[in-house]
């Protein structure tokens, strides 16, 4: 008589079988919850400096640094980050100008490391978040962002209406003197959940894109929260008495119209753009909260243009006049620059005990002034190369009727040819955006049978 011995099969944890069956879906899920980590760092860390860990703001300000290291480990060594001449290049101009700061400029290593870690750090993760995420990626980010610039409009509304010494207007470290900036009339500009106001435009100016996007495509997006989001960010331009959210806006707004342009049949899309806007408009405008806000930001925008010559001036001076000047005021910088990581804040603090512009406020001064006019140079022509390679990339997606790619272009050659890489959320919001655009060029790769034995 025999025996048969069956042996008993324990079912594995339903925790395990669902965790084999995302990454069967997606083996770079994590690689994934990183970057939107990323992201939601970039939005937040300010809150953390000002509100929740005052005590920790010095450490926060590269708290996204330990994040990108992994980042940049892991996908090195999965074989996701192939060499390119703009990685390459950046990181070796990186290197050299951290021994050149040491030998022959400033001096100090700290600093220098300081300065170095956006080329070797930031810059790479650009082509990090382009090849982790994919057009889906980018479309689940955008419909995240409309959700937070509606509490983004109200929280900054709060900023412009309250004193400096309200807790909304705390600084960082839990500075009772206030984050916000010189505006008009007495009101002061918001910085909303970012440690200066500069992170409040960049990202209404982040908000922009998607908002006029999912215009375009509103069949997958809540209505409700896309209309909330438009309202918000036509309230957030006064009340930011920001000139350069005003400017980014319709640089938008002139691609998205160019989009349509080449595709006739998208016209009619356009009625309902034109229609929410108007009347949001018209509802905002019945409410005293944005009529005072539009008179501070039209004596701002009067004021300072008088002072630079109108329109054209700013226009001329901010953006393509500081080009300019960085390339033909550098004959008088020694061939090493003074050393890279000097025109940063915290170069600056390190090195002087203050917070003061010790080269430059201007992005291209700054990098020809830190790391020479070879490097320097070098340098701006990697990132207007880098603008000029994914730019006829997005065209050639508008052509077939894709106009993802190309309207957060219209954010991308705002601020990666010349964004201040200096200060850490102008310095996150271009690496996001570079990624992004680079992410919105690639499909998401199509579902595969997973088979198990």
């Amino acid at each position: 008589m025999s025996t048969t011995n069956i042996a008993v099969v324990r079912p594995e944890p339903r925790a395990v079988l669902e965790r084999r069956k995302n990454a069967a879906k997606d083996p770079n899920r994590l690689l994934k919850q990183g970057v939107w980590a990323y992201f939601l760092l970039l939005i937040f860390e300010g809150a953390l400096r000002k509100w929740f860990l005052p005590g920790l703001a010095t450490p926060l300000l590269i708290v996204r640094d330990p994040l990108v290291v992994w980042l940049l480990f892991v996908t090195w060594q999965r074989g996701l980050l192939p060499a390119n001449p703009y990685l390459i290049g950046m990181m070796l101009i990186g290197v050299l100008s951290t021994f050149t700061a040491v030998l022959f400029g400033h001096g100090n290593i700290a600093v220098a490391i300081y300065g170095a870690r956006i080329l070797l750090l930031h810059f790479p993760m650009i082509f990090v978040i382009g090849r982790i995420f994919n057009r889906e990626d980018v479309v689940k980010l955008g419909k995240v962002t409309l959700w937070i610039a509606i509490p983004m409009t109200v929280l900054i509304a709060l900023q412009f209406y309250s004193p400096q010494s309200a807790w909304v207007n705390r600084g960082v470290g839990g500075d009772m003197a206030g984050a916000g900036y010189s505006g008009a009339l007495n009101y002061f500009r918001p910085p909303g959940t970012f440690s200066f106001t500069n992170g409040n435009t960049q990202f209404f100016m982040f908000v922009a894109c998607f908002v006029f996007y999912f215009w375009l495509n509103s069949q997958n997006v809540n209505r409700i929260i896309l209309i909330a989001a438009t309202a918000g960010l036509l309230a957030a331009i006064p009340m930011s008495i920001s000139r350069s959210l005003l400017f980014s806006v319709g640089v938008t707004m002139i691609f998205t119209l160019a989009a349509v342009a080449r595709k006739p049949q998208y016209l009619s899309k356009i009625i309902p753009i034109a229609f929410a806007m108007v009347v949001a408009l018209a509802v905002l405008s019945q409410a005293s909260f944005f009529q005072n806000a539009t008179e501070a930001f039209l004596s701002r925008f009067t004021s300072a243009s008088e002072t630079e010559g109108g329109l054209e001036g700013t226009i001329g001076n901010r953006y393509l006049g500081g080009m300019i000047a960085a390339l033909t005021g550098s004959s008088n910088t020694p061939f090493f620059g003074y050393g890279i990581g000097m025109g940063t804040n915290v170069g600056s603090m390190l090195l002087s005990g203050g917070t003061q512009f010790l080269i430059a406020e201007e992005e291209w001064a700054r990098l020809i002034g830190e790391m020479g006019p070879l490097f320097g140079i070098i340098v701006i022509f990697l990132r207007v190369g880098f603008c000029i390679k994914v730019g006829l990339a997005c065209y050639e997606k508008l052509s077939v009727g894709d106009f993802l790619p190309w309207i957060l272009l219209s954010n991308g050659l705002l601020l990666i040819p010349q964004g201040q890489w200096a200060q850490p959320t102008a310095l996150g919001f271009s690496t996001l955006i570079a990624g992004l655009l680079i992410a919105s060029l690639r499909s998401a790769p199509q579902k595969r049978v997973v088979r198990t034995s």
